[in-house]
């Protein structure tokens, strides 16, 4: 089991982000609209793949998603 962890808005990321989320965060906060003061970040691990989420919903994972499969029955 991993264990989850919490950080502010605009922060360094801590050491158990995996590397190649932290891009992807900076990337978020770069475009993240309007006031962030008092936001937080949320790591959780879902069946052992990270995901990052900020407090207003936003999300980052390493997970690829097609736009155009979404909407397809399997």
């Amino acid at each position: 089991m991993r264990l989850g962890t919490r950080w502010e808005f605009g922060a360094e990321p801590p050491a158990s982000v995996p590397a190649d989320l932290r891009p992807r965060i900076a990337a978020a906060e770069a475009a993240h609209p309007g006031p962030v003061a008092g936001r937080h970040w949320t790591l959780t691990w879902l069946e052992g793949r990270p995901i990052v989420e900020l407090d207003d919903g936003t999300r980052v994972s390493d997970a690829i998603v097609d736009a155009h499969d979404a909407d397809e029955d399997w």
